[in-house]
């Protein structure tokens, strides 16, 4: 996928299976969906399917970035952050440390 998500792109990602999305970019959108599901196993056959859109190294970089949001989440949810109530300068939501 280029750079710069456009309006159309983004309304596709709902049902991306079933949209004219490059098979490449299904196939990254299943590995992130994979990663980040509550059975995260990668499988032979699975790895397989990947491999035919994506190189060993671009599987890394993705999971890499998609695990680091994804724990990242976790990780402001865990101390109740709400990235759009946020302020500058406001103390934090679980007190001093």
């Amino acid at each position: 996928m280029s750079r710069g998500a456009t309006e159309d792109v983004v309304a596709k990602l709902a049902d991306y299976e079933q949209s004219d999305l490059p098979e490449r970019t299904k196939a990254a959108l299943r590995y992130a969906d994979r990663l980040t599901s509550e059975h995260s196993q990668i499988d032979q056959a699975f790895y397989g399917e990947l491999k035919r859109h994506l190189t060993d190294d671009e599987l890394l970089d993705l999971g890499m970035v998609v695990m680091f949001f994804h724990g990242w989440q976790r990780f402001i949810d865990a101390f109740g952050i709400v990235p759009d109530r946020w302020r500058d300068g406001s103390a934090l939501p679980f007190g001093p440390l």
